[in-house]
């Protein structure tokens, strides 16, 4: 066997190649598991309340690295696009006071909103293209950019580096996929067991039939 490797230098090429790839391989491995670090699921959940935009008005490049931040007792109020919802749910998962929304870093903002490129304007800079932190406007030097709405998360960034001003930002229409159906208004001092206990209410939504008319 040793012979024939010898013989053939192009097999001997291939067989060492393949040993070292095999050694090297299991050492990479082996030291993936060895010194392999685990991550903070209280960061992964505060992230996930944060609502993605990467807009840097909390002082920081992403959500993630606020989500760390808080997570090493920062203050949990810097995030406008995420508003009280947000300070809220943040609050209730550190088990911690619910503070306002800290206006130093914007205001929260009752309407969704979108970036759209007046085209016939646009002259190609692609400068907004490199504020956008989310990848979502198409384009090319000296050519027409777009928004892709569905990815735009409304953060404005592109909107100041804009040389030329054609950059608006537009609320969202709201359509069948975003429309909810209202709660139903309950009356004022009203619970569920009121209507059993008024005969004024009860058996309104499943009346009995009247025995004379069954008769």
């Amino acid at each position: 066997m040793l012979d024939i490797v010898i013989q053939q230098p192009i097999v001997a090429a291939l067989v060492a190649l393949v040993s070292l790839g095999l050694i090297f391989g299991a050492l990479l491995g082996f030291a993936a598991e060895k010194f392999k670090v685990h991550g903070d699921p209280v960061i992964d959940q505060i992230d996930e309340l944060l609502p993605q935009t990467q807009c840097g008005q909390c002082g920081f490049p992403g959500c993630r690295p606020y989500a760390e931040s808080i997570a090493d007792g920062d203050a949990i109020n810097k995030c406008p696009p995420g508003g009280q919802a947000t300070i809220n749910a943040i609050a209730s998962l550190l088990d911690v006071p619910a503070p306002d929304l800290d206006e130093e870093h914007g205001q929260e903002s009752e309407v969704k909103t979108v970036a759209y490129i007046r085209e016939d304007e646009c002259i190609g800079c692609t400068k907004c293209i490199q504020a956008c932190p989310v990848d979502a406007i198409l384009g090319a030097a000296k050519l027409m950019h777009t928004v892709i709405v569905d990815e735009c998360t409304g953060c404005d960034l592109c909107v100041e580096p804009c040389p030329v001003d054609c950059i608006d930002m537009l609320p969202v229409e709201q359509d069948i996929s975003q429309w909810q159906w209202p709660a139903p208004q309950t009356p004022d001092g009203l619970i569920a067991t009121d209507g059993m206990n008024n005969p004024n209410l009860a058996g309104q939504d499943n009346p009995e039939p009247n025995r004379e008319d069954a008769a």
